[in-house]
């Protein structure tokens, strides 16, 4: 017994330097580089993926962790691959002892005995299964991996890197890429085919060997089943479904706005976005179809915000991005271009808040020169006296460019950029014509524009990044009266047939040449702003902001659900007829201007009209003059007092009449007319 003790020393001795020399090995491995570039992922307000970008060697290899994975799936990976692998030290020797015996009894490998950190080692140095060299290469680095990052490391390496066929890296682009969605949620049968693929991902492929798939699938689901991991039913069942017969492609949502993000975070790989993934999906879709039959060259621009929380929802830059022949990758929501009529409401708003008008204050829409400038109306016509709520909802030119004169286009400008709005201006000081689209502003700049009159005024720092905090709050835009005022007005604009009436408070615009179309409106709680044009500014013929753009904002706002009550008027908010209104607020007068500079005339009817009577009324319109006016019938008075350049008045009987106007001036007008019945 004594001479036994030395040997059983010796061996102890000798154990333990084997351990000590064996743990030196494993600590002196080199392992390879652990973090691998992961694919740039731009995510939605709820963690949806929106777009992805593949790494610089053209692989998608999406970011993956255990706790992003189903657990089925995980349960279903160790038991079929390595069912001791919280267990053994990154080497099964029993796994490898099966495996050698196979392999003597066959004269050929049967089956690898490789654990899943084995095969996570050759994962990172992309190695062969086969040969002996290479084998002990991965049990060095497998329990290598073991001691420094662990089981849970381990298995996000495997996750993260294991090849799922073509250009697939990862479990996240897998089932992307397989079943359309990320692999947080997987069924059995989707859950054994990721499983299978890895072991032999181009053969397996089931876009170009579905037999080669199914069967591999249903291997795992077999064994699945005998390991008690799924029940037999659901392991049938799951062998009954098909396998994917395509591949997906990877989400290509907001791509302009990715784009962004990427370019303002280069190094962020992941991004997220306050958009709606499921919203921007399907305004992508309509915008796509609302634009295909307008011509091949029409692109379209399209922004929805919560303008109560500043947070954009939908944003898309053109119909398709990649249409080369519309210029998809031209982010057109933020391209400078003329908003045509779309600064009226701010025009009129700022008449309200400096007490220059009221919604029901007169206002002329006549020819009428401002220095050398003299515009006129899209349609070329005239309308005479009217409300400024007319004139408004109308669009008008004359009353929105006369209003511009009285507050000074410099204060236009300055409420602009109160809202957040970049306006680029040609050479030389601000003119009449910027209220009539004479500079440029971005979509994206008249969203928050509105944005800012659907909240009473109060300037909202739109944005798309979560997180991002917003702008402080400035300088309000308008009180909250003349905003309520302004919102009040273009909810009264006649909405396209189809649409609610009067939910919305929305304004159309056309740019000189049709070169653009706009429409931007907002209800009690969204903001929606749409653009139509050509990328390169050339002309559209026949295009109007009414007829192009104003549908596709309607139909966004459908999209969004029944529109959200506008508020009620604000307590201070003046509302009265004209004739109950404080005597200068009755009729707009320009500063230094008469109004009955220009000569009195008769409009209408035209000297030598023959004039069929529409009933037993006469209507007749004045340009000039002064008011009030009388207006006379050969001589017979048959109406005075008038203030309004607009009358029907009782018709003389059938034959030749001479119809005369006389203003407070003294100043007359004739015209001979043959009145037939």
């Amino acid at each position: 017994m004594r001479a036994l003790l030395p040997a059983l020393a010796a061996v102890l001795f000798l154990g333990a330097a084997a351990r000590d020399a064996a743990d030196a090995w494993i600590d002196a491995t080199m392992l390879p580089p652990l973090a691998a570039e992961t694919s740039v992922e731009v995510l939605d307000r709820n963690g949806t993926l929106l777009r992805a970008y593949t790494v610089e060697d053209g692989r998608w290899r999406l970011a993956a962790s255990p706790d992003r994975v189903d657990p089925l799936y995980l349960r279903m990976l160790v038991a079929y691959e390595d069912h001791r692998f919280r267990s053994h030290p990154g080497i099964d020797a029993l796994a490898l002892l099966r495996a050698a015996g196979q392999a003597l009894a066959h004269g050929r490998i049967v089956s690898g005995g490789s654990t899943l950190s084995m095969q996570t080692a050759r994962l990172l140095e992309d190695s062969g299964t086969g040969r002996w060299a290479g084998k002990l290469r991965q049990m060095r680095v497998a329990l290598a991996l073991e001691r420094r990052i662990g089981k849970d490391g381990i298995l996000a390496l495997y996750l993260a890197r294991a090849p799922f066929g073509g250009n697939l890296e990862g479990i996240a682009a897998g089932s992307l890429a397989w079943f359309g969605k990320p692999p947080a949620r997987l069924s059995p049968a989707e859950a054994a085919l990721l499983v299978a693929l890895p072991q032999s991902p181009e053969t397996r492929r089931p876009d170009r060997a579905a037999h080669a798939a199914r069967a591999a699938r249903d291997r795992v689901l077999a064994r699945m089943a005998e390991a008690g991991v799924l029940k037999p039913e659901t392991a049938a069942r799951a062998a009954r479904s098909p396998v994917p017969a395509t591949r997906r492609p990877f989400p290509e949502l907001a791509p302009h706005l990715a784009d962004r993000a990427r370019a303002a975070e280069p190094g962020a790989r992941l991004h997220r976005l306050t958009l709606d993934a499921d919203l921007q999906a399907r305004l992508e879709t309509l915008v796509r179809d609302t634009v295909r039959p307008m011509g091949a060259r029409l692109s379209a621009a399209l922004i929805v915000a919560d303008h109560q929380s500043g947070e954009i929802l939908a944003e898309i830059g053109s119909p398709d991005y990649t249409d080369t022949a519309r210029d998809g990758f031209v982010d057109m929501a933020r391209a400078p271009r003329s908003p045509g009529s779309t600064l009226k409401p701010l025009i009129y708003g700022l008449a309200f808040a400096e007490g220059l008008a009221h919604p029901e204050t007169l206002i002329e829409d006549r020819p009428t020169a401002f220095g050398t400038y003299r515009p006129s109306n899209f349609d070329g016509r005239f309308r005479g006296t009217l409300p400024v709520r007319a004139a408004l909802q109308a669009s008008l030119n004359i009353p929105a460019v006369a209003l511009t004169e009285a507050l000074g286009p410099a204060r236009l400008l300055a409420r602009l950029k109160r809202a957040g709005a970049s306006p680029a201006l040609p050479d030389g000081p601000p003119g009449l014509a910027i209220a009539l689209g004479g500079l440029g502003l971005t979509l994206e700049d008249l969203a928050r524009l509105y944005a800012a009159l659907a909240e009473g005024g109060r300037p909202v720092p739109l944005h798309w990044r979560t997180g991002a905090a917003p702008v402080a709050e400035g300088a309000p835009v308008l009180p909250p009266e003349a905003a309520w005022q302004v919102g009040d007005i273009l909810r009264g604009v006649p909405a396209p047939a189809s649409a609610p009436q009067g939910r919305i408070a929305f304004k159309t615009g056309t740019s000189y040449g049709h070169r653009d179309a706009w429409a931007v409106g907002f209800d009690g709680r969204h903001v929606v702003a749409v653009w139509i044009g050509r990328a390169d500014g050339t002309p559209v013929p026949g295009a109007f902001g009414a007829d192009r753009a104003a549908p596709l904002l309607f139909d966004a706002f459908a999209r969004l659900g029944p529109p959200e009550a506008l508020p009620p008027p604000p307590p201070g908010t003046l509302i009265a007829t004209n004739s109950a209104l404080p005597a200068p607020l009755r009729r707009f007068a320009r500063p230094g201007a008469s109004q009955g500079t220009d000569p009195l005339r008769l409009a209408f009817p035209p000297d030598g009209a023959d004039l069929a009577l529409d009933g037993a009324t006469l209507t007749v319109k004045l340009a000039g003059g002064t008011p009030p006016f009388t207006l006379l019938a050969d001589g017979r008075p048959i109406a005075t007092g008038l203030r309004h350049r607009t009358a029907a008045l009782p018709a003389p009987g059938p034959g030749f009449v001479t119809l005369s106007a006389i203003d407070a001036t003294g100043h007359a007008a004739r015209a001979r007319l043959h009145l037939i019945d």
